[in-house]
């Protein structure tokens, strides 16, 4: 199988590539657009800041690439919020391949729980569709690292509950994206991999 994992101004790459590694399988990091187009399996990751990122992949024409990719594409944390339509982290326009805002959590007024932002650390997923979850992962826990939030919509395939209930995993078509980080996320994150990677 032919994957590659876009190559872009944001981190995290090498823990996914790892993960793949883990699961018994290659991948190729790259910007190539006919490498990127010519993958059975494309995967977008992504730790760093919505405007800036934007910026680089309209300056690399990234976007329009993306967008029009026909393959199974898995988008990771910041990847899944680039593939909004809007971002209040920087209040940018993005790739727009699913018609929600990412908004910024807003901590509780009183707050009693002390609750923290970012979102960091082991919370369960809920709510699980779509084939990139089996119905065995309903309630399990992953790993999350984000400020940063997709209300829930006609595309979520998981929700999690973190000051508000939200989309932690989105679908349309060839798309799929988690909030949470499957490649820090121990057997579980593997499961949904490995489930991706099945497509």
């Amino acid at each position: 199988m032919n994957i590659v994992i876009i190559k872009y101004n944001a981190g995290n790459i090498r823990s996914v590539l790892n993960a793949l590694n883990r699961l018994g399988y290659e991948a190729e990091i790259s910007a190539d657009p006919e490498i990127i187009e010519a993958a059975d399996k494309v995967i977008f990751p992504g730790v760093g800041e919505a405007s800036t990122t934007m910026e680089y992949l309209r300056r690399t024409e990234l976007d329009k690439l993306i967008i029009g990719l026909k393959q199974p594409v898995l988008g990771i944390c910041l990847g899944m919020q680039l593939m909004c339509s809007w971002s209040e982290e920087g209040a940018v326009d993005c790739l727009g391949i699913f018609d929600e805002k990412v908004c910024k959590f807003q901590l509780p007024v009183d707050n009693q729980d002390n609750i923290k932002i970012p979102h960091m650390g082991w919370n369960t997923i809920n709510n699980v569709k779509t084939s990139l979850f089996d119905a065995s992962l309903e309630a399990s826990y992953v790993y999350f690292v984000h400020s940063f939030y997709v209300a829930i919509g006609p595309d979520t395939a998981a929700t999690t509950n973190y000051i508000l209930e939200y989309s932690s995993a989105l679908q349309k078509d060839n798309f799929y994206a988690t909030q949470f980080h499957p490649e820090k996320s121990g057997s579980v994150g593997e499961s949904i991999l490995s489930n991706f990677l099945k497509l």
